[in-house]
């Protein structure tokens, strides 16, 4: 097990991170109204189209690097740039793009995948409806046949990039059986609700979606599917997403920790001098490269051993999630008011990464399989 990059995937990884500090140099990502929302994400996929970025674990030609753990490794980047930015570029690409893949064999969604690795479509996955948790409540949105279409009916709930997709993957039932049904935005019956404000992640766009008798094309129908072999897919995927979020969002806040500390001074000299203030440095430093070895082991797993994956993968997110919090608490610490006041990369920090512990697998569902694990009931 080796966690060094080759020469070739590190300058990657560095025009990642150098191509979107310049973009970032002239915008703000982490808030605005639609039209603002949707020119940043606009602009970004076009930058981000020519480094090869967006071709990344879609099995498509020509991509720079390849593996699940390079991809960690350069999500990272982007994330530890703009956390808003990262959430919106990786449901559309990733996400929604791993979704499209399950349609490669089929030859379905090729004509979408494509748009997705030039940077010219945005997609969202409608996933959630009463609540976040899919594990325990049964998919409701439900599809019946109409000849050469079927009519699609269901609620979803916080679906990121909804009001800016082109194609949303909407999950439900047909025949008894899940399926993915790859819904245009004009499409007959579809109705997006209100944008919906959170807590954190202000620079994304998320909304809810109405299916009712919305009209799908046969061929835009992935079927059937396991309900749960489905689902663990997807939670997989979106896992992945959020791990390397909490990498990116303990990144930005030790940073910012550490040189406040270096140039804020009480007492006369720097309060990096003051005990107490490098043991917090300390201490977020330690939880954050312990979570990087963390997602990168569980990432170099999923190409390696991909079976026991899932587990790893669920250990990762509960330690990284739970620590992006920590570490941004500390780091608003060190910095005192300073820290408290809206708009610092710490505050913004705080407040996203309670998303990060609720979505995809919570961390309680998360604990409760990893036990199962434990037991061998999985």
């Amino acid at each position: 097990m080796n966690f060094d990059f080759t020469d070739e995937e590190k300058n990657f990884f560095s025009e990642i991170a150098e191509t979107m500090e310049t973009v970032a140099e002239n915008r703000n990502f982490e808030s605005g109204d639609l039209d603002t929302v949707r020119g940043n994400l606009a602009e970004a996929l076009t930058a981000l189209a020519p480094t090869g970025y967006l071709k990344l674990g879609l099995n498509a030609e020509n991509a720079p690097v390849s593996g699940t753990l390079p991809l960690m490794a350069a999500m990272e980047q982007l994330s530890g740039i703009s956390p808003s930015l990262f959430l919106a570029v990786e449901m559309s690409t990733r996400m929604f793009g791993r979704v499209v893949t399950l349609g490669e064999e089929a030859g379905k969604g090729s004509d979408i995948l494509s748009a997705l690795a030039a940077g010219k479509t945005v997609g969202a996955v409608a996933l959630s409806e009463e609540s976040l948790n899919v594990e325990n409540d049964p998919l409701t949105t439900t599809a019946t046949r109409d000849g050469d279409v079927v009519l699609v009916n269901g609620t979803k709930s916080l679906v990121v990039n909804g009001p800016l997709a082109d194609w949303y993957a909407v999950v439900g039932m047909l025949d008894e059986k899940a399926a993915v049904f790859f819904v245009e935005k004009d499409a007959p019956g579809l109705t997006l609700t209100d944008r919906q404000g959170t807590m954190g992640y202000d620079g994304v766009a998320i909304s809810g979606l109405e299916l009712d008798g919305c009209r799908v094309p046969a061929d835009r129908v992935l079927e059937p599917f396991d309900a749960t072999t489905l689902l663990e897919k997807l939670k997989l995927c979106e896992n992945q997403i959020l791990i390397a979020s909490s990498l990116g969002l303990m990144q930005a806040s030790y940073e910012t920790a550490r040189d406040y500390a270096k140039q804020h001074r009480s007492g006369g000299k720097p309060i990096i001098a003051y005990q107490e203030v490098g043991f917090k440095l300390s201490e977020m430093l330690t939880l954050y490269q312990t979570a990087q070895l963390y997602a990168y082991r569980a990432a170099w797993m999923a190409d390696d051993n991909p079976k026991e994956a899932g587990v790893l993968t669920l250990c990762a997110k509960v330690f990284c999630t739970e620590s992006a919090e920590i570490v941004a608490g500390k780091s608003l610490q060190v910095q005192s008011k300073d820290g408290y006041l809206a708009g610092g990369k710490s505050e913004r920090s705080y407040r996203c990464a309670k998303y990060g512990q609720i979505a995809g697998v919570s961390t309680e569902i998360a604990r409760v399989k990893i036990g199962d694990a434990a037991l061998g009931r999985l």
